[in-house]
């Protein structure tokens, strides 16, 4: 299997030609470069530009080939829900960090950090820091 080493955004090491990534989702080598114009998967290139993709392309891809043909999802809808998958990943990594920056302010404080308790309402408070005197 023609693989490369190369250390992708999840931590994994081997990437493939366009070829064995197609064969390993089942796909022909010409949709993969079909998705990839489109937006939906976009696979590392090598500095004469061909197209290297990581196992998380290949899951991807698969996810892809699922959505459009067991769910019967046109190709727009599946980019806009990769999309919006990836915009809830980021979302629960960034509750994640702000849950342990709470955890640690409970813990240990912070200089200067104070914890406000306030009241359940619909209302828009808008806070801003005092301007400071020179």
């Amino acid at each position: 299997m023609a693989t490369e080493k190369r250390r992708d955004d999840t931590g994994d090491t081997a990437t493939f030609l366009i070829s064995v990534a197609a064969e390993l989702a089942g796909m022909h080598a010409q949709t993969l470069r079909t998705y990839d114009r489109l937006g939906l998967v976009t696979p590392q290139r090598t500095s004469g530009g061909g197209r290297r993709y990581s196992s998380r392309d290949v899951e991807l891809l698969r996810e892809v080939q699922r959505l459009s043909q067991d769910e019967g999802v046109n190709l727009a809808g599946v980019k806009r829900i990769i999309e919006l998958t990836d915009q809830v990943d980021a979302l629960r990594a960034r509750v994640t960090e702000l849950t342990r920056d709470l955890e640690e302010v409970h813990r240990h404080g912070r200089p200067g950090a104070e914890l406000v308790p306030v009241p359940r309402s619909s209302a828009l408070v808008v806070w801003q820091p005092r301007k400071r005197k020179r």
